[in-house]
C-alpha cells in the first residue's frame, strides 16, 4: 500500500486534487490543481491561490473530479 505522499508522486501536473495535511491544531485541506511537486512537497492551486504542502504533513491525498458546471440563473 502506498502513502499519501507517493501517491502524489505518481500524479501529473494538472489533475484536480485534494490534500489534507496537518496545521497547527489539526488539519485543513487544499483542493485544486497539482501545480508541481517534488521530494520535499507539492504545491496546489486553490481558488485562494497558490498553497505549498511540505509532503511530510501530509496524511491523505487523492484526485478528484472536475467541478460541476454552474447553473445558469
Amino acid at each position: 500500500m502506498s502513502t499519501p505522499a507517493e501517491r502524489l508522486a505518481e500524479l501529473a501536473e494538472g489533475t484536480r486534487v485534494v490534500v489534507r495535511h496537518r496545521i497547527e491544531g489539526g488539519f485543513t485541506d487544499a483542493l485544486g490543481y497539482l501545480r508541481e511537486h517534488d521530494a520535499t512537497g507539492c504545491t496546489v492551486q486553490t481558488r485562494r491561490g497558490l498553497v505549498r504542502v511540505a509532503l511530510a504533513d501530509v496524511v491523505a491525498a487523492k484526485p478528484v473530479p472536475e467541478p460541476p458546471a454552474r447553473r445558469r440563473a
